[in-house]
């Protein structure tokens, strides 16, 4: 089957009183819209990927990844679509939850490994697939030229010009392709990203990695609210009155994030009136199952 999917992702803006008062014109790219599970940046960085995989005539998708990581979810849909095989390597202990039932559920095998080798990815793809021809590497969230590559035509699609764009950051990959695809446009927009991390300065070297030529950006470290996968009250009120108040559903590790950091860098004046921002929504909302008992 043809590696192809229509791309839907409409420009909303969003109206906010804070923004009024700031003189903010504030939009969201509704990447979320893209496929109802492989959404967002999930499908941008699996596309070249699997026509990689289809152009070797491979036909066993191999990939990593946490117990509620969307991007296992995004490939297992994707070869359940596109007629691959997939196998996902899970770090930790073996449990059962709601995104491994919808991986299972997509037909994708799973492995569970303990968190001492599943540091070398490579490693475990040999110890386990070196005997299977048909088998391809897809690194932990996609990390890949590909990938940067597929994140790159999101700004292929803008109609509009931003001063500013701002997106959430796991693996580098998303921020290093919508970087990319600016330089290649020549856009003077300034681009901002929310490393979902604690200490994430480090992400900087996994940004620069896939990036066509340098480039300056932001990175804003301080929006992680204690690490990956971690949320507070804090940012769990606003995920529930973000959504309450725009109808666009968003979860708290990647997205609800980058949003807080957007709100509040706007309530501290980093913006000059009659600025044109831009989020990125990178989908992933699988990751609400994860963490629907810290809301009601």
């Amino acid at each position: 089957m043809d590696i192809d999917l229509e791309i839907y992702s409409p420009v909303h803006q969003i109206k906010n009183k804070l923004f009024d008062e700031q003189g903010l014109n504030v939009f969201i790219k509704r990447d979320d819209l893209i496929h109802p599970i492989i959404s967002g940046n999930k499908w941008r960085k699996l596309k070249y990927l699997l026509k990689k995989a289809q152009s070797e005539n491979k036909t066993h998708l191999v990939t990593f990844g946490g117990a509620y990581s969307n991007h296992l979810l995004a490939t297992a849909a994707a070869a359940a679509k596109f007629g691959f095989k997939a196998t996902g390597i899970v770090r930790g202990e073996q449990v059962t939850n709601d995104t491994l039932f919808l991986c299972r559920l997509h037909g994708m095998n799973l492995l569970f490994t303990d968190r001492d080798s599943y540091r070398d990815k490579p490693a475990l793809f040999e110890k386990h697939f070196a005997g299977d021809p048909n088998a391809f590497f897809i690194d932990e969230g996609g990390a890949s030229p590909e990938g940067a590559k597929g994140c790159s035509e999101l700004i292929d699609e803008l109609t509009e010009t931003y001063d500013h764009i701002f997106c959430a950051c796991g693996t580098g990959t998303t921020a290093a392709g919508i970087i990319n695809g600016i330089q290649k446009h020549q856009l003077a927009t300034q681009f901002h990203t929310v490393p979902v991390f604690k200490n994430g300065g480090f992400i900087k070297q996994e940004i620069d990695r896939f990036l066509t030529t340098p480039a300056n950006y932001q990175l804003h470290t301080d929006y992680h609210f204690g690490g990956y996968g971690k949320a507070d009250d804090e940012l769990i009120k606003f995920v529930k009155n973000f959504v309450a108040e725009t109808g666009i559903l968003i979860e708290p590790i990647y997205t609800g994030k980058m949003l807080y950091a957007l709100y509040d860098l706007a309530a501290k004046n980093n913006f000059k009136p009659g600025s044109r921002i831009l989020a990125i929504h990178s989908g992933g909302i699988w990751g609400l199952l994860g963490m629907k008992d810290r809301f009601f």
